[in-house]
């Protein structure tokens, strides 16, 4: 059972981009932020679960970028064209697909990566990082101006194919109290969003649901050697 909990929690943010989407066809620019975050969310925990189960494999890696490129290349591309470059038409579609197509090519470099290379550093902005900015942003769009997104998005996008260095946090373990902290994040991004959004996807409280019986079970199976030698 516990083999498949990376690929359920990647599937999830896989399925979240797909929601995004739909809920920005349907105008509805605050839900489709939502599920972009809980996506980011979700991408956090598959690969730290994958490295404790020790299940890090081809398949894994493969599955995480496909996910990526939907939730945190894709939507956040859509989210750009019907929003700060809507009044564009054409031309703002144009300009928001490079940020999906810069995204897949730093995302196929990240594959052909070595994996002692990438548990140390990233070369360029992950994809993750520039898609949540990018969302972020367009949370402000009637604050923020046109040309500070357009300098952001753009210069977003350069940054994830260059090859500035980024120290990666891959190899920082869990707190031995991690699923008080999950908890209590799940708990805050709970009355956040409740006390701003009218709608989370069912999904999200499975894959949470998911993760903590995984701490649990986690926690339990460390006492279990203890409770044998008394």
């Amino acid at each position: 059972m516990e083999k498949h909990i990376p690929n359920v929690l990647t599937l999830g943010n896989l399925y979240c981009g797909f929601l995004s989407i739909n809920y920005i066809f349907s105008v509805d620019v605050k839900n489709a932020t939502v599920c972009i975050f809980i996506a980011l969310i979700l991408d956090a925990l598959d690969g730290r679960v994958a490295r404790i189960l020790g299940l890090t494999n081809g398949i894994g890696k493969e599955l995480d970028s496909l996910a990526d490129i939907v939730s945190f290349g894709v939507a956040p591309a859509l989210l750009s064209a019907y929003t700060y470059f809507a009044d564009l038409q054409m031309i703002g579609i144009i300009m928001s697909g490079l940020f999906p197509v810069f995204g897949a090519y730093r995302l196929a470099r990240f594959n052909l990566t070595p994996q002692e290379e990438s548990l140390k550093y990233f070369k360029g902005i992950p994809i993750t990082i520039a898609g949540a900015i990018i969302t972020f942003l367009v949370l402000y769009v009637k604050i923020i101006p046109l040309w500070i997104f357009s300098i952001l998005f753009f210069g977003l996008s350069i940054l994830m194919i260059s090859t500035i260095k980024i120290p990666s946090l891959k190899k920082m373990n869990l707190p031995k109290n991690s699923m008080i902290i999950a908890l209590f994040f799940f708990y805050l991004f709970y009355l956040v969003v409740m006390t701003t959004f009218e709608y989370i996807p069912v999904f999200f409280y499975i894959a949470m649901a998911t993760y903590l019986l995984f701490m649990v079970n986690r926690q339990i199976k460390r006492k279990e050697p203890h409770l044998r030698r008394k």
